[in-house]
């Protein structure tokens, strides 16, 4: 394949994502009371105990929230990656190898980024992926610290 239709084919390949990520979350701002899924295949769902013994052993944490939620308040030295405006393989690679642990939270059960996230990140072939689906929201619950951007 030439240089041009390599570039070709990946900015195709990224309008069909962005274009797929949209689509799903907008089908979620639709439904009321909606919940992230329990499971993502590909993924180990963990709960809040397990995320902080993940934390305390060094793994990657990426926050796919806004920016705005970041900086208010993230898991300390996690990355930001907002699910809507630049998570993608190629930022993601620069964060995280595809081998190594990666954890993925937002803002808890009714947030579908984190579930996106992962599920992309395991398509892409990330292996030993985290779904931290209980997210923030659940580590503040606990007294876990936190950290914010002035």
């Amino acid at each position: 394949m030439k240089p041009r239709n390599n570039v070709i084919a990946y900015k195709t390949k990224t309008i069909f994502f962005m274009a797929a990520l949209y689509l799903l979350l907008s089908a979620d701002l639709l439904c009321a009371g909606s919940m992230a899924p329990e499971h993502i295949e590909g993924a180990r769902t963990i709960n809040t105990a397990t995320a902080k013994l993940l934390f305390d052993k060094k793994y990657r944490f990426i926050d796919v929230r806004g920016f705005d939620d970041y900086k208010t308040a993230h898991i300390p030295e996690a990355h930001h990656l907002s699910i809507k405006h630049n998570f993608t393989e190629q930022n993601l690679r620069k964060i995280v190898e595809k081998a190594q642990p990666v954890v993925f939270y937002c803002n808890g059960i009714s947030c579908m980024g984190s579930s996106i996230a992962t599920q992309q990140a395991v398509a892409w072939g990330w292996s030993n992926v985290f779904y931290y689906r209980e997210g923030i929201k659940d580590w503040k619950q606990e007294g876990y610290s936190v950290q914010s951007i002035d």
